[in-house]
C-alpha cells in the first residue's frame, strides 16, 4: 500500500510555491492590463489617421452630393463645421499620454476615464448630422474608446481593493 499522506512540511511549501506562483501570474495581468490602456489608444490613432473616417457631403449642384471622406486629423472636416472628429482626435492623443503616464503612477486612471467617456461621447456627434457622416471607421474609433472607457474602470476598480501593489 502506498502512503499518499503528505507532511506538514511538504503542505508548507506547497502552499507557499502556489503564494508566489500566484502573485507573480497577477502582477504579469495587472502589467498586461496596464499595457492594453496604451495599445488602444495608439491602435485608435491609427484608426483615426485612416482617410476614411471623417466625412463631408458636399453639393456640386443643386440635384447632386458628393460624399468625401478624410482622416479625423484633417482640419478639412472642422472647416466645413463637423469639429467632432478633430476634437475626438486630439482628445484621444491626450488619453494616449495619460496612459503613459499611467504605467509608472496609478493616480491618473480618474482624469483618464472622464477624458474617455466626453472623446466617446464626441466621437458620436456625426450622428447629429445624420448617418451618412458616420463611417464604419467612425463605428470602430467609438468602440475603442468606449472599450478604453471599461478597462480603465476595471483598472481603477483593482487599485481600490489593493490588488495592483
Amino acid at each position: 500500500m502506498v502512503d499518499t499522506s503528505l507532511s506538514v512540511v511538504e503542505l508548507f511549501i506547497g502552499f507557499e510555491y502556489n503564494e508566489i506562483d500566484k502573485s507573480g501570474f497577477t502582477k504579469e495581468v495587472q502589467n498586461m492590463k496596464k499595457i492594453s490602456l496604451v495599445v488602444l489608444p495608439a491602435i485608435t490613432i491609427a484608426l483615426e489617421i485612416l482617410p476614411l473616417g471623417a466625412v463631408c457631403i458636399f453639393a456640386p449642384s443643386p440635384t447632386e452630393r458628393a460624399k468625401e471622406t478624410f482622416s479625423y486629423f484633417s482640419p478639412i472636416p472642422f472647416g466645413y463645421a463637423n469639429f467632432a472628429p478633430l476634437i475626438t482626435a486630439v482628445l484621444t492623443v491626450v488619453i494616449l499620454l495619460l496612459s503613459l503616464i499611467s504605467l509608472k503612477k496609478n493616480g491618473v486612471f480618474n482624469s483618464m476615464f472622464v477624458l474617455s467617456i466626453i472623446t466617446a461621447v464626441i466621437s458620436l456627434l456625426p450622428l447629429v448630422y445624420g448617418l451618412s457622416y458616420f463611417t464604419f471607421v467612425g463605428a470602430l474609433i467609438t468602440m475603442a474608446l468606449v472599450t478604453e472607457c471599461i478597462l480603465i474602470k476595471m483598472q481603477q476598480k483593482m487599485d481600490w481593493f489593493g490588488m495592483n501593489r
